[in-house]
């Protein structure tokens, strides 16, 4: 027997307070109809009793204390899906935004998700093809495999995330099974605009599914958008059987409406003003990627944050590192150079990497030439900080060589425009191309047979 509460005890903010509620369910839907005939949705997020604190999703503008009749669904909020999925756009609650009507679902999924049986899981293998030599060569991206990209505010992460998502692809035999989802939390309406524009300009939008938070929509929705999308990425994979890349972003906007959330309900903060669970949360929506035994697909995630200040050490990077297979860092020194992607390949890695390349994967000498190209790099440094105490005139010829090949290494192999699409055998062989700027000699990290086959010398 469905019961209907009359009135509420309290408002506040985004939260309602309801006294007298028996057999309620944490993260259960509850269906509130206002006294002039519409209605809104919200979700129970704590209980104490017979006493519970519901969010409103739009909000409780309208709202009355004494006419307000609240609905329990007796289920958590779930999403429609099915194969149609692909090609539309959705708010961040999971609700059609593009004008095309309703999906007419196959499963209802909770967005929350199931947990992911550790022993059912399957070891990442093989990689995705992004078209950016700096990750496919350096942080190569592994399927099944979470690789966040920690940038700045107002650097070039908006443009990096949509040319990943146009240009990502297999190879071999699973080419056509793959599938991007898509979501953006908290942005302004014209960078909405350009996601938009970019897939659909770029036909990718075919077999990519969108969820869209902007910046005015309720907080609420924000923290409910990575969850739609994720809800969404598994059943594509594990249902369908394809392999999904899911690029979000920004979490660092995710995480701050975690921060006010928890701090309208009184929770004692943390670092930052962050709840003490951020980690956990954190942990929720990462670990939800991965390949298991039971299912053919794979779900990959590229969460994007933003550094506030730069500050790597920030609670949302440092704790994201913790739960991640490594991180992309994108540097503002790089950009004010005009290299694009701006990737700083030091502080930057892919954990899982070594078992998705090689000769299987890629190309037989890809270990071997991303190790010497990252040692190589880490050179340069050094070079760069002895020039700018003596000069780069009384460097040594070595030293010299360095700063060379740090410079063609920077505006050749790093840099690339934002169309240009190269294959991994393209990027292996600038990276070769680089390397040819030093001597044979200090090329340690390759064998000679290797080095025979692939290096050649730079004319003088």
């Amino acid at each position: 027997m469905i019961i209907e509460h009359v009135g509420l005890s309290e408002i506040k903010g985004s939260l309602v307070v309801l006294d007298g509620v028996e057999d309620a369910s944490f993260e259960e839907i509850v269906k509130l109809n206002l006294d002039n005939g519409s209605s809104r949705m919200g979700r129970i997020v704590q209980i104490d009793g017979q006493r519970v604190v519901i969010q409103v999703f739009e909000g409780t503008v309208g709202i009355s204390l004494t006419n307000t009749r609240s609905v329990f669904t007796a289920h958590p909020m779930e999403l429609a899906m099915s194969p149609e999925m692909f090609g539309r756009i959705f708010n961040g609650v999971g609700e059609p935004a593009d004008g095309m009507g309703e999906i007419f679902p196959k499963v209802r999924r909770d967005i929350n998700g199931s947990p992911i049986n550790p022993v059912s899981r399957v070891y990442p293998r093989n990689y995705i093809n992004t078209g950016i030599s700096s990750i496919d060569v350096l942080t190569t991206l592994i399927r099944g495999q979470k690789l966040p990209i920690f940038s700045g505010s107002g650097m070039c992460h908006n443009e990096l995330a949509a040319q990943i998502v146009r240009q990502a692809r297999l190879t071999g035999e699973d080419s056509g099974e793959f599938a991007i989802v898509f979501a953006a939390m908290g942005v302004k309406n014209d960078v909405a605009d350009f996601f938009r524009h970019s897939f659909e300009s770029s036909g990718v939008l075919n077999h990519t599914v969108m969820f869209l938070n902007l910046a005015n929509d309720p907080i609420i929705e924000r923290i409910l958008t990575p969850r739609c999308a994720l809800t969404a990425a598994e059943y594509l994979a594990y249902d369908l059987g394809k392999h999904v890349l899911v690029v979000m972003t920004d979490l660092t906007s995710y995480a701050e409406a975690v921060r006010e959330f928890s701090s309208s309900k009184g929770e004692i903060p943390g670092r930052k003003g962050f709840p003490s669970y951020l980690y956990s949360d954190l942990a929720s929506l990462y670990e939800r990627a991965g390949m298991i035994n039971t299912s053919s697909g794979s779900v990959t995630q590229i969460p994007i944050l933003t550094m506030p200040n730069d500050d790597i050490t920030h609670p949302v990077p440092d704790l994201t590192g913790y739960i991640t297979e490594g991180q992309i860092v994108l540097d503002r020194a790089l950009e004010g150079k005009g290299i694009y992607p701006p990737v700083n390949v030091l502080p930057s890695l892919s954990r899982l990497m070594k078992d998705g390349i090689g000769a299987k994967y890629t190309r037989d000498d890809h270990v071997d030439l991303a190790n010497q190209l990252y040692s190589s790099y880490a050179k340069v440094n050094d070079a760069r900080s002895l020039a700018s105490v003596i000069g780069e005139d009384e460097l040594s010829e070595t030293d010299k060589k360095y700063i060379e090949f740090g410079n063609r290494f920077e505006q050749v192999f790093l840099n690339q425009s934002h169309t240009e699409n190269r294959s991994i055998d393209m990027s292996l062989d600038m990276g070769w191309e680089v390397l040819s700027t030093l001597p044979r000699s200090e090329l340690d990290r390759i064998d000679d047979k290797l080095l025979d086959k692939r290096y050649k010398p730079a004319e003088n």
